[in-house]
């Protein structure tokens, strides 16, 4: 079988153009919903996200970086930048639940500035409810001297940020392709000790080797840019709708906190890197004929790259029991819950004894049973 052939130059590049987040986007004369936040256009009536009419709220024009009336703190155990509001006197890290932070001017670490962001369109009373629910669920296994309600003071609505990568991905492959055939065989075997005869279908395996060429503009992909998020807890906090996203500025961020990047983005790209070059296996394993193939081969360069910085909004709150730190997370946009919670192995201790005396009691009426009958 022939190799795929190369596509002209001019198609390879085409699909960068549908790409949403690295299209030319003029930024909206918009501002931020005074009930939710999040990012309310001139045309709109309503707020997008809670429904707030935006007919009485005067548009506010945003400023300099230094005039969005915030003070920045670094947490000195988990590493991780947040800008709160100036009206805030203490502050403790929403990701390691720390009292360990100092102030930091970001003049002095020249941060780059975002580029998109996507507004809250959870409130935080629904976020709230949403902990309540979860942390309740199954609470004969909770422990007793778990303080709830200091707990949920704790959520705190965050712009986190995300690098968003896109790139073409081109590859050489090479593998064994295997198509299956089948065929009849007789064979003898011992029933009711006597030797019969059956027939019996063996499927067999044709191998034969095949190559070629593949190539897929990969997006989408957000790589989370705070030490504090680990990016296994950021997949599981995804998707996000990135069709939302809106061009950044500053005002979009009163009354909520946001973290600045402690990842920086050649880190960020090498992650993003291992996941597309992941992505163009599976997609090329799946592209292959045959009925199976084994020993693939993938060879791949990227170019035609493009970086974003993006704020995404999630509720995070972090609390410590018995010096263990659990978080509970809620995607500020889609409501997506991801957490970790304590059980008390006491009261799972009781029940498994508790039923443990049960089938014992059991088995002692049951042989009590069978002697007297």
């Amino acid at each position: 079988m022939s190799s795929a052939e190369t596509l002209p130059e001019e198609e390879l590049v085409e699909p960068l153009v549908d790409h949403v987040v690295d299209a030319d986007v003029v930024p909206p004369a918009g501002h931020p919903c005074p009930s939710c936040g999040c990012p309310v256009e001139p045309q709109d009536k309503f707020c997008p996200a809670c429904g707030t009419p935006s007919e009485v709220v005067e548009p506010i024009k945003p400023a300099g970086r230094g005039a969005d009336q915030h003070k920045f703190f670094q947490c000195n155990a988990c590493g991780a930048k947040v800008n709160v509001s100036i009206d805030e006197r203490a502050f403790v890290c929403p990701f390691c639940d720390s009292n360990y932070v100092v102030e930091y001017s970001p003049e002095e670490i020249g941060r780059q500035r975002p580029e998109f962001v996507i507004g809250f369109g959870v409130t935080p009373e629904q976020a709230e409810a949403r902990f309540h629910a979860w942390i309740t669920d199954n609470q004969w296994y909770r422990p007793g001297d778990l303080h709830l309600a200091k707990i949920a003071e704790k959520l705190r609505g965050v712009y986190l940020p995300f690098w968003g990568f896109s790139m073409l991905a081109e590859s050489r492959w090479s593998a064994s392709i295997g198509e299956y055939w089948y065929r009849t065989e007789t064979y003898t075997t011992m029933e009711n000790g006597k030797m019969v005869t059956k027939t019996r279908t063996v499927t067999e395996t044709e191998w034969w080797p095949l190559d070629g060429q593949h190539h897929e503009y990969y997006s989408g992909y957000l790589v989370s840019a705070s030490k504090g998020l680990q990016q296994t807890d950021a997949d599981q906090i995804k998707p996000f709708n990135l069709p939302a996203l809106k061009r950044y500025e500053p005002f979009y961020l009163a009354g909520w906190s946001a973290e600045e990047y402690s990842i920086e983005k050649e880190q960020a790209h090498e992650i993003c890197k291992q996941e597309f070059y992941r992505r163009e296996q599976q997609n090329i394993a799946s592209f292959l004929p045959g009925n199976t193939h084994r020993n693939l081969v993938v060879q791949t360069n990227f170019s035609h790259e493009n970086s974003d910085l993006c704020l995404l909004p999630v509720y995070l709150l972090s609390y410590r029991y018995q010096d263990k730190l659990y978080r509970f997370l809620v995607n500020g946009q889609t409501g997506k819950i991801v957490g970790d919670k304590p059980i008390s192995w006491r009261r799972i201790g009781a029940v498994i004894g508790g039923i443990g005396g049960l089938l014992l009691l059991l088995v002692v009426i049951i042989l009590i049973l069978k002697a007297l009958y």
